[in-house]
């Protein structure tokens, strides 16, 4: 099978598509002929030698496909070969086959393309996790999420709007505060507006109820002036460096909680859980075409350099998608 080898760690140009031998799905996995496959930070990462898989994990980029299953572990039963599934994957997803976990599956919501479903499980798993099992976001509560165009916070927007929440999103320029604004959150340009000072004129003074921050860096800080009391702050990335100074009376003061998570660590148990989770109260919404994805830009599997370089400009608006077939 074609796949997107890497030289050494180091930039977009170290990827270099390769062939290599069709996986063999484990006992408790599927085999899935990939027909799209979504890019995500930690892919970069990984590529730069900052994220590396763990050592039971494919050493091939992508945690993302969607495509068809094509053979079946033995102790698989919930499938079928030729199920149309999207999966979150251990790595792997850079290639014309992947082996996944029959419990990371989940079928492709009712008139989605293969690159929409793409865009769906490694957002969909992390928003899930983060805002509703670890932050317990709720109806009528006030979300602030840092990055609100990219994947995860397009998605994020989406998801919890549909489950009543209000939702704030900052961004660094016009267009991005434009696709927030029409996603139906208020969107805080923060080159030109302080992200604090907004929350609370737009709350009552009050601060929002959960945080979720991809940003780090000065805004872990700012974000316990931004939360309300009782506020919980989720970390999912420091884009902005994970090392800063910290006056932690606000935290005692508010009683905030302080959490993050990585996905990509989690174990299988978790992982199951949360694809059941999303299956019974997400999967709804998107086969009914309430929440579809917003693809920024497909790029063709031997063009995943370009892909990464998109990545990288920050200039993105949702989900970047390798298309394999």
């Amino acid at each position: 099978m074609q796949i997107i080898g890497m030289k050494n760690p180091g930039t977009s140009d170290v990827l270099y598509l390769a062939s290599a031998e069709k996986p063999q799905p484990k006992s408790d996995e599927v085999l899935i002929r990939v027909h799209a496959a979504g890019v995500n930070r930690p892919d970069v990462l990984q590529r730069e030698g900052l994220y590396p898989a763990p050592a039971d994990a494919s050493p091939i980029l992508g945690l993302e496909v969607a495509g068809e299953i094509v053979a079946l572990g033995e102790d698989v039963s919930e499938w079928k070969l030729g199920d149309k599934v999207c999966a979150l994957v251990n790595g792997g997803g850079y290639a014309e086959y992947a082996a996944a976990p029959a419990a990371q599956c989940l079928p492709i919501p009712d008139n989605f393309t293969f690159v929409q479903a793409a865009a769906l499980p490694e957002t969909f798993f992390t928003v899930w996790h983060n805002l509703f099992q670890r932050a317990q976001l709720k109806a009528g509560e006030t979300l602030l999420i840092h990055g609100g165009t990219s994947g995860i916070g397009t998605t994020a927007i989406q998801v919890t709007i549909a489950f009543g929440v209000k939702v704030f999103a900052t961004a660094g320029s016009v267009e991005k505060c434009q696709a927030i604004e029409k996603l139906g959150a208020v969107a805080i340009n923060y080159r030109e507006q302080d992200f604090v000072a907004e929350i609370k004129s737009k709350t009552q003074g009050q601060g929002a109820n959960v945080i979720l921050d991809m940003v780090g860096g000065d805004y872990i800080q700012r974000n316990f002036s931004a939360a309300a009391k009782d506020g919980r702050i989720v970390n999912i990335a420091f884009l902005n460096g994970s090392k800063t100074e910290l006056d932690l009376m606000p935290l005692m003061l508010k009683r905030l909680t302080l959490t993050g998570s990585t996905l990509r660590a989690q174990s299988a148990q978790v992982k199951a859980q949360i694809a059941q989770e999303l299956k019974q109260q997400v999967w709804p919404l998107l086969n009914k075409q309430t929440n579809l994805p917003m693809i920024d830009s497909v790029f063709p599997l031997h063009h995943v350099a370009q892909a990464h370089e998109r990545m990288e400009s920050g200039k993105h608006i949702g989900k970047i998608i390798l298309t394999v077939i």
